[in-house]
């Protein structure tokens, strides 16, 4: 039995203005937004429907980087509440605005694997999608289980043709010596 392919499924309009809050052409800070997703599978697919948006602004967060972010408490706690009231899954999304590849940087991997179990344990498991975008890519990650190891995403469906990840940050998840990251 192969593993189950999951996707996100957004508008093509939503898509527009979320890489645009996310990349701003005058900005060179790390940008963020949250969507809260309703789940449904559809044959061997596991499909995440877009319901809402929240583009952070920058009172929302604690640090706001070039390459770093931290949210406020009051940020997490609102999205925590929104994703349940939603009964939603939550789909993290945050840039890296140099000119690199898409890929989650370390300190986004030890973030990820210190918020996603807490976040998944106060949203009653369901699962949890990361995606860092660049400004010519974006890599994705879906937890959908206990294991801390993510799935992939297969892509987000805007329109033909799938938008498909780099999936450049799939390994060392269950690398032994992970506590280094």
């Amino acid at each position: 039995m192969s593993a189950p392919r999951h996707v996100l499924q957004m508008p093509a309009r939503l898509y527009r203005l979320l890489w645009a809050h996310l990349l701003p052409q005058e900005n060179r800070r790390e940008q963020a937004a949250f969507l809260f997703c309703s789940m449904r599978t559809d044959g061997d697919q596991t499909v995440y429907d877009v319901r809402e948006a929240r583009f952070l602004k920058e009172g929302d967060f604690a640090v706001q980087a070039g390459d770093y972010l931290e949210l406020t408490d009051e940020t997490r706690i609102a999205i925590i509440k929104r994703a349940h009231a939603l009964g939603a899954c939550v789909a993290e999304f945050h840039s890296h605005p140099g000119p690199f590849p898409a890929a989650f940087s370390l300190s986004d991997r030890h973030g990820l694997s210190e918020t996603v179990p807490q976040m998944r344990w106060r949203l009653g498991q369901r699962p949890y999608l990361a995606v860092v975008v660049a400004p010519q890519d974006f890599d994705a990650l879906v937890f959908a289980d206990d294991t801390g190891i993510p799935a992939p995403l297969a892509g987000i469906v805007v329109a033909d043709p799938l938008q498909t990840p780099t999936n450049a940050s799939l390994g060392g998840w269950n690398d032994p010596n992970r506590d280094a990251i």
